[in-house]
């Protein structure tokens, strides 16, 4: 793991597919020049660019702790896009979409995770379970899992709503050492009796240089459009700071989870 080294391909979205109305963002498939189907993500939608940075991020996090992921691109769109589209609320979702989005490589015929059908063991749910705490993402629920059976293997997918700390930014130190209390939430919970252990297998593998290198991914262009009152490489470096201190302390969150897990024992 030494050499690791992230990197994220950049496509261009040759052709809207088709809306995916799910909540309030309208991501969209569609097709790009590398001739692959791709789940886009707009910065042009409601969160605007931090949901893309919290996607960005959180995916790459979870690919370097060894969960299977799709691939995730940075997509360019055109100025074209939005002049031929009928749909008025989507028309004016591309206009303010024009440059560097978000893709997730599509899993075509993937069916959602329900864990009425599936149990997982308590290892990988632990392993889910603190990554999310970590993240604090607040999107892992029964009614929203936002894990796919794909090839009879779980992927996880949708890290848009982590990170939540982003959206208020200016007591970030305070929130890197909180517990994440969403976790009652979290579809597997009841499964998560492992979580210590997992704690310690994790904090080996995400080191300050690997969050370094995966917060290094986030683009100028998103940092600019998003934190007009700091410069690109200082937000980078509070992501960092953020993430690093969670990590350092991520006992809190580890007994916030434990604690919650007892109302179903």
């Amino acid at each position: 793991m030494s050499n690791f080294q992230p990197q994220l391909r950049t496509v261009n979205v040759i052709r809207y597919v088709t809306p995916l109305r799910e909540g309030g963002s309208l991501p969209a498939i569609a097709e790009a020049d590398d001739e692959f189907l791709y789940v886009l993500k707009f910065r042009g939608a409601g969160q605007g660019v931090k949901a893309l940075i919290a996607e960005l991020i959180g995916g790459e996090i979870a690919r370097l702790l060894g969960f299977k992921i799709p691939e995730i691109v940075f997509a360019n769109l055109d100025t074209a896009f939005g002049r031929t589209e009928p749909d008025e609320e989507i028309q004016d979702l591309l206009k303010a979409s024009v440059g560097l989005n978000l893709a997730i490589h599509y899993l075509s015929g993937a069916i959602t995770f329900d864990p009425v059908v599936t149990t997982l063991d308590p290892k990988l749910s632990s392993q889910i379970v603190w990554l999310d705490c970590l993240l604090t993402n607040v999107d892992r629920t029964p009614r929203n899992t936002n894990m796919l059976i794909w090839h009879k293997e779980l992927w996880l997918i949708d890290h848009g709503a982590s990170l939540y700390f982003h959206h208020s930014w200016h007591n970030w130190q305070e929130q890197a050492k909180r517990p994440f209390v969403n976790v009652k939430d979290h579809v597997l919970l009841p499964l998560a009796s492992e979580l210590v252990v997992v704690d310690a297998e994790y904090k080996v593998i995400l080191t300050p240089d690997h969050i370094r290198k995966i917060v290094n991914l986030i683009p100028d262009e998103w940092l600019s459009a998003g934190f007009e009152e700091e410069t690109p490489d200082a937000i980078r470096n509070v992501y960092y700071e953020f993430l690093t201190t969670r990590i350092a302390s991520s006992d809190i969150f580890v007994k916030e989870a434990q604690n919650a897990r007892e109302s179903f024992i």
